[in-house]
């Protein structure tokens, strides 16, 4: 089978949607064109989004990935980036699927924010009760 140049995921959370391209030769990872360090300045972050190779034993030298995300906050679009990588992990090296599975990468979060309903203020919170 002939090396493709890069390997295509999707991974969403909440409202944020976030594509990667993994690519498995040297370069700079970069998301939304700028670097990951000036992104994601926190090492916490940044340790998140890499946590794929570390489980994978991938050598994060020899591969490189861009993000683009769209939506959402700070840590809606660090998970999304997250399971994108996961699946772009697999769809190169299908032994991997086990290791990251067992690790929780590959699941993808359902919570969303519940929508407002009519007479309340939110969701949920109604208008304070009072008796007289």
């Amino acid at each position: 089978m002939a090396e493709l140049e890069y390997y295509y995921a999707l991974g969403r959370r909440k409202t944020s949607v976030a594509t990667v391209r993994l690519f498995l030769k040297k370069g700079k990872s970069t998301i939304n064109t700028k670097p990951v360090e000036q992104v994601y300045p926190l090492k916490p972050e940044q340790v998140r989004i890499e946590e794929p190779f570390r489980v994978a034993e991938l050598d994060t030298d020899g591969v490189s990935y861009t993000a683009v995300t769209k939506g959402g906050g700070v840590q809606s679009q660090v998970d999304a980036i997250r399971l994108a990588i996961s699946r772009a992990i697999i769809k190169r090296f299908p032994e991997k699927k086990k290791v990251l599975k067992d690790a929780g990468l590959l699941k993808r979060d359902p919570r969303m924010v519940e929508r407002k309903k009519p007479g309340l203020r939110k969701a949920r919170k109604a208008e304070q009760y009072s008796k007289r």
